[in-house]
């Protein structure tokens, strides 16, 4: 079993208030997880205006599949998203 994840740091400059960015950050998830079947949670940094802390996971049967769909979804939200990437991991783990 191998399981993939993603973390994003995500900068939102935009933002008027905590209200304004989790719904554009829970729109972003739901889409996330539509496209692509994989889990997401916002895992850090929920108090910051200004910066979200995304992580993500999905669970295969191998390293390359699970890397390829992080890939897939990084290049998603660097597409859609209203803010400017900040930092990226993507790392596999093997069980």
């Amino acid at each position: 079993m191998v399981v993939s994840m993603i973390q994003l740091i995500i900068e939102l400059p935009e933002m008027g208030s905590i209200k304004d960015k989790r719904r554009v950050i829970k729109s972003l998830k739901e889409k996330l997880i539509r496209r692509y079947r994989i889990s997401v949670a916002e895992v850090d940094l929920q108090d910051s205006i200004g910066f979200t802390q995304l992580g993500g996971a999905v669970v295969s049967n191998s390293k390359d599949h699970g890397e390829k769909v992080m890939q897939k979804a990084l290049h998603f939200v660097e597409e859609e998203c209203l803010g400017r990437i900040q930092d990226v991991q993507i790392v596999s783990e093997v069980f």
